[in-house]
């Protein structure tokens, strides 16, 4: 027997989504029930993966298969496809296994020509007819033909302005058959051929066109952001159509069983009178709330009423449903679980669990970890956004809304901070020393940069929105302006940022600050029980760890040393210690460093309460701590008492040709002991005092970048325990220590069995264990992953998520070899993936202790950690 590609909606349901697509699925799960939907087919993902594997052709079977079941409508209907006296017009939808809004495409009313138009105006109105005939011209020739809308949009305007007609609906039978023809002459010249009148071309022009959009750009976009993969394919809905413009007991609508903005448990959605499904969203007619519904059709609400309690009842979940009315019957064309905001999410789950619909462990799994992001960054007033004007749009780097004057310097920015001025940070890309700037900022804004850049990095560990990778602004520096579109914005113009889509906005735009609500700590207690995976903070000085530990975090994964010595009153001392061409110079500097670090140790370790703090020693190479430009060096050299060109000379010498795989992390420490020294003394002397003072159990772990070999962490674990030992003995105190490496050498993942001889832990730094395995720069990447996406070669930003394949092997190799040797070893994440779903959901199955990721992203990776616990019981 032939492979089967067509399923009649009484042949499927609810358990066929991946086969017929979620919309599919849930007409067939409707027709089940017994619900009053207009029949149809599904044409499945197994076919569109077939049309891309046969270069984009329908094949035979499929051909025929889809008019068998037209065949069956014919029957169910008793009115003929393509016929001239009786038409069945038919709908074509598409239908992804998950629920993509917008996306992909739509053509209603198909199967009509000039023949079957004049057959269909005599079994309803001639008024119906014709109306559906411009549609389906319009939707044919945008949809399938690809053709530009606006000319089609635009002879309606004309002939409503010639008939004094204000609505679409004020227009006459004989206007509409005038349109028709203007419509045809429209396509011939955009088309190069006349309106195509076989309707089983129609048909399976339709068909491919519904194939086509799944590889739509805005639906790749879609698709990466939502961790889609393109394999799966979009399924076909065929569906008998029904018609909402057929007169004034008919109409069109979308409603949802709960309020999807707010979670109120009541009937939210509106309808139109006389007018098909595009009309409503459409926005070309006002839409009436669907209360007035009780009042215009008591018989038709209560219908529905009945309609929702049952889906309701029967998905466990709030349903987002669309209507048609035709002649007073009421029928359902779609429902689905409805899209909501961040905070219906918490209000449903929770509503549903009271209402004793779902166990916690289902109300979990309704909620999209992603979505919690929303609720944890200040927004904007929706009425000020309906005003906002977009002028660019970048990447959305880290979530949250954020207006102030344009500046270009850090320094202008902490300036402006101290006179309460906020301002937005413009960089080309930012650099670690621009962290004190972005801190005073209300956003950042760079050309330059993908998602995972030391700006969007940063910003969502600081809870900043950053808007990275904007292309289109072109910056100059000298005049302290930027150029978009042809427009100068200097600096002290306003501007605001929406770092969750990336958009930028002309002008200020007012925000809301976020608030925890009741329902949020609810949803908390739920999946803190439930997750085995912990979850840590990314946490660099005292404020993040505090806001860390708030949003629940079980102590800190990786505290990044360097960002302690950018600041200001510390860059000087640090310059000091990389120029100083003796030991003694060195340890001089150091002297004065070691008392900030072990200041800034100490407020970490009392925001954690005893939990475990893991601390990276010195990563990035000596040169990002020095000046480049030759005016800032003549002021260095000054300050130090050398001379320029001696300055100069040493600064251009640790210049690095390629610095990520440079003289930086163990290497470092290797060159210069005394660095490590130094920052042991640091760790050791905060955990003592906070012990002393506050009683609690401080439980550092040292952790050594870059590790490749087991005798690089040797030579360093030798200098880390002996200063350890000393000052313990020195005190006379006890402490729980533990030294351990960051696994981000893939050599170090290959040989973690003798790794794991010395390391107490391993941590890996995905960010730059994807770098090296992929050959990629994750700051140059931006330049050509669109390309990759665009011609299939990847699905996803690989810096976003663990790529399962590659990086994941080395991560699931690296954590059995590293357990077999030592069965007490803690192993975790801390690169920018451990906020990611997708890759805690990974880390849970292979075995990992701990994720870690920057504060605002604690919430989302504790209930993305239960639901891989629920998931995979």
């Amino acid at each position: 027997m032939d492979k089967k590609y067509v399923y009649l909606f009484k042949e499927g349901d609810a358990s066929m989504r991946n086969l017929l697509g979620g919309k599919g699925a849930n007409l067939s799960e409707m027709t089940k029930l017994g619900l009053p939907v207009p029949q149809g087919f599904v044409v499945s993902t197994e076919a569109c993966t077939k049309y891309y594997a046969d270069k984009e052709k329908l094949g035979e079977e499929v051909v025929t298969q889809i008019f068998e079941a037209v065949k069956e409508l014919e029957k169910i209907n008793n009115k003929k496809f393509g016929d001239e006296h009786n038409p069945l017009l038919l709908s074509v939808r598409s239908g992804a296994r998950v629920s993509m809004p917008g996306m992909m495409d739509t053509i209603l009313n198909l199967g009509l020509n000039d023949k079957t138009v004049v057959g269909f105006s005599k079994v309803g109105n001639e008024r119906l007819a014709y109306d559906s005939y411009r549609r389906f011209i319009q939707m044919f020739s945008n949809v399938v033909m690809e053709l530009d809308i606006s000319y089609f949009e635009k002879a309606l305007e004309n002939m409503k302005q010639r008939k004094g007609a204000k609505l679409d609906t004020d227009l006459t039978s004989e206007d509409l058959k005038e349109l028709v023809e203007e419509y045809k002459v429209i396509y011939k010249k955009l088309a190069g051929e006349e309106f195509l009148q076989d309707s089983r071309e129609q048909l399976l022009k339709a068909v491919q066109a519904v194939f086509r959009s799944w590889q739509n750009p805005r639906a790749i976009v879609y698709r990466r952001l939502n961790d889609i993969p393109s394999e799966w394919g979009t399924a076909v809905n065929v569906q008998t159509m029904v018609f909402g413009n057929k007169n004034a007991e008919s109409g069109t609508g979308v409603a949802f069983t709960r309020n999807p903005s707010t979670g109120e448990k009541v009937l939210y959605g509106e309808y139109l009178i006389n007018a098909q499904g595009e009309d409503v969203v459409a926005g070309i007619r006002t839409p009436q709330p669907m209360s007035e519904l009780k009042n215009q059709y008591p018989h038709i609400y209560e219908e529905f009423i009945k309609v929702c309690n049952i889906l309701e009842n029967h998905y466990k979940d709030m349903q987002d449903m669309e209507f048609t009315i035709e002649d007073g019957k009421l029928y359902m064309l779609q429902t689905r679980n409805g899209k909501r905001t961040a905070k219906a999410a918490l209000q449903i789950a929770v509503d549903l669990v009271n209402e004793g619909l779902l166990s916690v462990e289902e109300a979990l799994l309704k909620i999209d970890p992603q979505q919690l992001d929303a609720l944890l960054h200040p927004q904007f007033d929706d009425k000020a956004l309906k005003e906002g004007v977009v002028i660019a749009e970048g990447l959305p780097a880290s979530p949250g809304a954020g207006s102030g004057i344009i500046v270009f310097e850090s320094a202008k920015a902490v300036a402006l901070k101290e006179e309460k001025v906020k301002t937005i940070l413009v960089r080309e890309e930012t650099s670690p020393e621009d962290i004190e700037g972005m801190n005073a900022s209300q956003g950042i804004l760079t050309a330059r940069g993908g998602m995972t850049s030391h700006a969007a990095v940063v910003a969502r560990g600081m809870g900043l929105p950053c808007v990275a990778g904007c292309s289109d602004i072109h910056i100059n520096e000298e005049t302290h302006s930027f150029t978009l579109n042809g427009k100068v914005y200097k600096e002290g113009d306003y501007i605001s940022l929406d770092g969750s889509t990336g958009k930028v906005y002309d002008g200020l735009i007012k925000t809301t600050e976020a608030t925890l609500s009741e329902n949020f700590k609810t949803i908390m207690k739920w999946a803190k029980q439930y997750k085995k995976l912990g979850v840590r903070t990314n946490a660099d000085t005292p404020q993040d760890a505090k806001k860390a530990y708030e949003f629940g975090a079980e102590g800190i994964g990786l505290v990044r040393t360097e960002h302690m010595f950018f600041e200001e009153s510390r860059i000087m001392a640090v310059r000091e210690m990389i120029l100083s061409e003796t030991l003694e110079g060195r340890e001089k500097a150091l002297s004065k460093i070691l008392p900030m670090q072990r200041e800034d140790f100490i407020g970490i370790y009392k925001e954690m309460k005893g939990y475990p703090v893991t601390i990276r020693f010195l990563d990035p190479p000596l040169h990002e701590f020095l000046p480049h430009e030759d005016k800032d060096i003549k002021v260095l050299a000054k300050e130090m008492n050398v001379s320029f060109e001696t300055l100069k000379h040493k600064v251009d010498s640790l210049k690095e040709f390629n610095p990520m795989l440079g003289h930086r992390g163990v290497r470092l420490s290797i060159t210069y002991p005394e660095i490590a020294k130094m920052q042991t003394q640091a760790v050791v002397e905060a955990a003592i005092k906070v012990k002393k003072e506050l009683n609690y159990d401080v439980k550092p772990e040292i952790m050594i970048p870059l590790v490749g070999d087991k005798k690089e962490l040797d030579f360093i674990k030798e200098i880390v325990v002996n200063e350890v030992e000393r000052i313990l003995k020195l005190e006379n105190m006890e402490l729980k220590y533990k030294v351990g490496t960051m696994i981000e050498v893939p050599r170090a993942a290959l040989l973690a069995d003798e790794v794991a001889k010395s390391a107490e832990f391993f941590s890996f730094g995905t960010n730059d264990l994807t770098q090296m395995t992929y050959g990629f720069s994750r700051d140059d990447a931006g330049k050509f992953l669109s390309d990759y996406y665009s011609k299939k070669i990847f699905d996803f930003d690989p810096f976003s998520r663990i790529d399962f394949d590659g990086v994941g092997k080395l991560i699931e190799m690296a954590t059995i070899l590293g357990k077999a040797t030592r069965k007490d070893l803690k192993v975790g994440i801390c690169g920018e993936q451990g906020g990611n779903p997708a890759s805690v959901e990974f880390c849970h199955k292979v075995g990992l202790d701990y994720v870690s990721c920057s504060p605002f992203r604690v919430p989302i990776a504790i209930l993305a950690a239960a639901h891989a616990s629920i998931k995979n019981k």
